[in-house]
């Protein structure tokens, strides 16, 4: 057991020193603001259908899953996406901490000086409990399905693995069940209990943002696409391809 969470820790290291240190930061980024835009719902006039700002950046995160997918393997895209969901975690208690902080915001002077408004920036800013809980145990699952959805749907194309009608159909169904998973999860744990959907939003909700979502990704999935080639034709994630095809020589 000690040897086995030696070998993680140590196949982590080398992941991470393997990784592309711009898609690493562009994934971090986007889950960082996908959680703190997930406090705000937008207004919508329809009384079935409800949406949180979250979905203007949660695209950007499944497209890096599903590019790192394809090039490091479903358990090295899970790794990468446990160690944001920490970093994230990281960045929220800053955050917090800061919002104890004895101090105003500027949008406090804007508007009258209204002591609600510095509480209210200090509430977003500091973070709700329940929203980070629903956030983060959303986006873990929702990872997991993505990621190894993406690698089991790749696997079926045992012709052409590498072309693009493959990454498209792997990356379009998956995105499509991680990202229901993902809106579905949220919805019930936060947006029902504690914003006052009915379970109709919820799903709808669900369905309505995985379609959003995957549409904007549809549009640039030609550019996960062209940047996993690149990453094949350039050795990128060489130590650790090289790592893991050693590991498995030695529980053959």
């Amino acid at each position: 057991m000690k040897q086995r969470i030696s070998d993680f820790f140590s196949e982590c290291g080398v992941l991470m020193r393997a990784l592309s240190p711009l898609a690493f930061s562009l994934f971090l980024l986007s889950v960082f603001s996908m959680n703190l835009l997930a406090n705000k719902s937008l207004r919508i006039p329809l009384d079935w259908l409800g949406l949180d700002c979250g979905i203007i950046v949660s695209w950007v995160a499944f497209l890096c899953m599903d590019v790192l997918t394809k090039h490091y393997g479903p358990k090295a895209a899970t790794i990468v996406s446990l160690a944001a969901i920490f970093i994230n975690l990281l960045a929220c208690l800053i955050l917090w901490l800061a919002s104890l902080i004895p101090g105003t915001w500027g949008a406090f002077f804007d508007f009258g000086e209204q002591p609600v408004i510095n509480e209210a920036l200090d509430s977003t800013f500091g973070g709700t409990w329940y929203v980070l809980l629903g956030s983060t145990t959303a986006f873990i699952a929702s990872a997991v399905v993505n990621n190894f959805s993406n690698w089991g749907i790749g696997k079926l194309f045992r012709k052409n693995p590498d072309g693009f009608l493959a990454y498209a159909c792997r990356t379009y169904l998956s995105t499509a069940l991680g990202q229901f998973c993902d809106n579905l999860i949220f919805a019930f744990l936060v947006s029902y209990f504690f914003f006052g959907w009915s379970p109709l939003q919820c799903i709808t909700c669900a369905a309505t943002g995985m379609v959003a979502e995957l549409l904007v990704e549809a549009v640039f999935s030609p550019i996960g696409y062209k940047i996993c080639r690149s990453w094949q034709k350039r050795g990128v994630g060489k130590e650790y391809l090289e790592y893991v095809a050693a590991k498995k020589g030695e529980t053959a």
